[in-house]
């Protein structure tokens, strides 16, 4: 029996547990693989969870790279990883991460997992490491899914874990879980945490996060932190916490809409309509940052409309990924700009002072930054930012267009720390006797900002900390 309902009985045994089935699917095959009986509960009524929404993981001298005779050496991934962080997370979990990932994208390719394309995800720092697998991280669980219930790992939807069990030692011997509000004591010799992180749970986001305000936007799925919790009270030891996978500025509603606030021909100003950042910055968690110093974390994109003409008929200058790359034309641009205008988000005018009113800014602040910045376009060189000539375009054509932007994140990063084999450890740092933990439920794999120059990384290591972690589990059970 895979799925479905549980049978009267109170009581199960397995010799592993894994709590969360997006991630935790690469930990389910992998301990079954490795000989374990394995039960999978999953708090919702389908498999998946923020693993479903990814579109591509990170990988070193895998056989995709090999095969389009792409040289990314597992070495220079990981320098650029610590560098990247000042070595602020643990260089044996990286090493662990780096290590894995070639072979992980043949062991899915093994399963039926197609790569469909190896890109520079966001420039060309790197060499090209974001696989892209057809049908992106929906597909992907698809597979893995199909794989569990082949080896036999006993899948139970809309059961949820409530406690993790220990014994006088400390060690795990089990899991209370809930499921239609009957109570279910699982046995079992490990458990393997994989619930995705906290993104969803206000109250923690409110204790941990400092930057996280009520206008914060969630780009993902609301996870509320279960695994966080329980293992911290059989006591875990944490790390990281606070941090967030921000992006941003980011436009609340149409995707289309979107992906102009960020096009770097634009402006982007604060509640007081002072600039802040070189536009034509590029990832997109390094603007999150500027943002984060803003009044509110709020910003306005503003331009014109020559430059919204020049987005319907040139197309997008930076573009986003495949689904609106450099060179796409907005040719439904003035509609749904007229859309958002008309629920809020977004006001047309050909008055700057109607457009300093709509955001709260004062009109002469407003005015200063639009002529300062005209007058860069103008002289070609920009005296504040310094950003590229190219994406230097004055806004004098009425009407003009502004956007309302928020700060938004995919998830969050940190929490329960672990070593490189994917042991809780407690506050000695000792591991905490058959207690595993991945993916974002997890710290010391990323520092305090997400690096998007090793783009899939967050993916990449839901799926290979998954994998590490179910095979040392089922190693750990075949010893007890």
């Amino acid at each position: 029996m895979n799925s479905g309902e549980i049978s009267e009985a109170v009581s199960l045994e397995s010799d592993i547990v894994v709590i969360g089935g997006g991630g935790g699917l690469a930990a389910g095959v992998a301990a079954a693989e490795g000989g374990a009986k394995v039960l999978l509960l999953e708090k919702r009524k389908t498999a998946g969870g923020n693993t479903a929404l990814a579109r591509g993981l990170l990988a070193a001298e895998s056989p995709v790279q090999k095969r389009m005779k792409i040289d990314a050496r597992r070495e220079e991934l990981f320098k650029k990883a610590m560098n990247y962080s000042h070595w602020k997370v643990n260089p044996r979990i990286i090493r662990a991460l780096v290590n894995k990932s070639g072979d992980t994208i043949q062991w899915l390719e093994e399963k039926g997992v197609k790569f469909e394309d190896v890109p520079h995800a966001y420039d060309n720092q790197v060499p090209r490491i974001y696989h892209i697998p057809e049908g992106y991280g929906a597909k992907l669980v698809k597979v893995l899914v199909k794989k569990c219930e082949e080896l036999g790992v006993r899948m139970l939807y809309e059961t949820a874990a409530k406690r993790i069990l220990i014994d006088e030692r400390g060690g795990v011997t089990g899991v209370l879980a809930l499921s239609k509000d009957k109570e279910i004591r699982i046995n079992a010799k490990s458990v393997i945490i994989a619930t995705g992180g906290y993104s969803g749970n206000k109250e923690l986001l409110k204790r941990y996060c400092p930057y996280s305000t009520e206008d914060v936007h969630l780009y993902g799925l609301p996870n509320t932190g279960d695994g966080l919790v329980m293992a911290t009270e059989i006591g875990a030891a944490t790390e990281g916490l606070g941090m967030l996978h921000i992006i941003g500025p980011f436009f609340v509603g149409s995707i289309y809409i979107n992906v102009v606030a960020v096009e770097s021909n634009t402006i982007w100003v604060n509640r007081r309509g002072k600039r802040f950042i070189d536009e034509a910055a590029l990832l997109p968690a390094e603007t999150a940052n500027a943002l984060n110093r803003q009044p509110d974390k709020i910003s306005y994109t503003l331009f014109d409309e020559k430059i919204k003409r020049s987005f319907m008929e040139e197309g997008l200058i930076k573009g986003v990924h495949r689904s609106f790359p450099s060179g796409t034309k907005m040719t439904e641009l003035d509609e749904n700009l007229r859309k958002e205008a008309r629920e809020g988000k977004g006001k047309i005018s050909d008055s700057w002072g109607e457009i300093a009113k709509w955001m709260g800014a004062d009109l002469k602040t407003l005015k200063n930054t639009i002529q300062e910045y005209n007058t860069y376009c103008d002289r070609g060189y920009d005296d504040m930012f310094y950003k590229d000539r190219r994406y230097l375009q004055p806004l004098r054509t009425p009407p003009y267009y502004a956007l309302k932007c928020h700060q938004a994140f995919h998830g969050t990063l940190g929490g329960i720390k672990i070593n490189h084999h994917m042991e809780v450890l407690n506050n000695e740092d000792n591991p905490i006797p058959g207690l595993y933990a991945a993916g974002s439920d997890t710290a010391g794999w990323e520092g305090d900002t997400y690096c998007y120059i090793l783009s899939g990384t967050a993916f990449a290591f839901a799926i290979n900390s998954g994998r590490i972690a179910g095979e040392n589990a089922a190693k750990y059970a075949s010893r007890t």
